[in-house]
């Protein structure tokens, strides 16, 4: 996937403009995205401010990690059942 060229305390900074009153067509020439792309933004960041984005990265951080260790603990029981079922 592509990285915006915005930060996510960039956007976040970009919805809190808008919720202030500013146009989406305004905020869009003025920052170079689609409609599309700000709608994606308020879908995911929309209501969080940087306390609550730091957290999310955390977080999502943390779920990635945990998702490794259980790739490689799959791989070892698998690896396992199959050296016994030859054993047996």
């Amino acid at each position: 996937m592509k990285k915006s060229r915005l930060s996510e305390v960039q956007i976040v900074k970009v919805l809190k403009q808008h919720e202030s009153g500013v146009s989406v067509k305004e905020l869009c020439k003025e920052y170079g995205v689609s409609a599309a792309t700000f709608y994606n933004w308020k879908s995911k960041y929309g209501g969080m401010d940087a306390p609550q984005l730091k957290k999310l990265k955390e977080m999502e951080s943390e779920l990635s990690r945990y998702k490794q260790m259980y790739a490689e603990l799959a791989h070892q029981n698998y690896a396992l059942k199959d050296l016994i079922e030859k054993k047996l």
